[in-house]
């Protein structure tokens, strides 16, 4: 039986939903990193193929070397006591690289694919970002003559699945999605493993693979209201403002929906209308949020709306 279940839901232009706020960096600005994102995957790319080129096969456990540089040395030691105590990880000691500083490490074995390799040097690219870094080299480190793979026995799903959570947890991303992607191999059918791999998709900014993860959790669970009020701020988010619309109706729609499901439907609905220039729908759905209890609304209505709410 599963531990838990990852429950993050986004509340629209009130939280950080899901992005990363602009920093005050030096090293690697918001504009280097935004320029350099699409980059950093193509880089995933090369080097995944490079690695199956030398015999590596989808899920082929395999531990990363990588290479952060900085041009301030406690950058680099605030980032290795970070990686350190959040993820699985060796660090070594921050060395003096040129003009610039580096630190270098190894992850624990991931079972590789083209997406979780992806997803792990996105994971570090954001990491490196938030404390001014930059992730500068990495490669894979696995023997093709005696390769070892996860344990994909039908009884393990449920052990991958509490094990991504407890990576969430403890703020290791890609760790999340790797072991969430190894539970949908064993049961393609559990929609709380896609839901909650675009959760962290999401955070990781891949918003249109977050989104078909979200599509596959409510085709198997239709009633997801979770996961339909996530899709929802997916598609405001990027425009798709009659979509968002559609997925928050159906949740208020439901007999069976949770009071805090109704609340934040209610409220990312005003929202929307607000984007849609509907000024009276939008104060309508944020004070029937405020009426069910969500004082978060309260802010929306005293900013935009007449016969404010106290």
């Amino acid at each position: 039986m599963k531990n838990q279940i990852l429950i993050l839901l986004i509340f629209l232009k009130t939280l950080a939903a899901q992005g990363q706020s602009k920093m005050e960096n030096k090293f690697i600005t918001w504009d280097d990193f935004v320029k350099g994102f699409g980059k950093e995957m193509v880089s995933a790319e090369d080097v995944f193929k490079n690695m199956s080129d030398s015999g590596l096969k989808d899920n082929c456990l395999s531990k990363m070397d990588f290479t952060f540089i900085s041009d301030d040395k406690e950058n680099l030691i605030r980032l290795s006591e970070f990686l350190s105590s959040h993820y699985p990880y060796v660090l070594h000691e921050v060395k003096k690289y040129g003009s610039l500083w580096e630190v270098n490490g190894e992850t624990n074995e991931i079972p590789m694919t083209a997406d979780n390799l992806m997803y792990w040097s996105l994971d570090m690219y954001k990491r490196g970002y938030e404390f001014d870094s930059t992730l500068d080299a990495y490669g894979g480190l696995f023997d093709p003559r005696s390769p070892n793979f996860p344990d994909l026995a039908n009884l393990k799903a449920e052990y991958y699945f509490d094990k991504g959570i407890d990576c969430y947890n403890n703020g290791d991303l890609s760790g999340s999605i790797f072991n969430w992607s190894l539970a949908i191999a064993i049961d393609s059918k559990d929609p709380n493993a896609y839901y909650s791999r675009a959760i962290v998709k999401n955070e990781l900014y891949t918003w249109k693979s977050a989104l078909k993860d979200y599509d596959k959790a409510i085709e198997i669970a239709p009633k997801f209201g979770s996961a339909l009020i996530n899709r929802g701020g997916l598609k405001d988010e990027n425009g798709d403002y009659q979509g968002a619309i559609e997925d928050y109706e159906k949740v208020l729609q439901f007999d069976d929906s949770s009071l805090e499901n109704k609340q934040q439907a209610y409220f990312n609905l005003g929202n929307t209308k607000l984007n849609l220039k509907d000024k009276r729908a939008a104060c309508e759905n944020w004070n029937r949020a405020l009426e069910l209890g969500a004082d978060y609304a309260k802010d929306k209505i005293d900013e935009y709306c007449k016969g404010k709410k106290k």
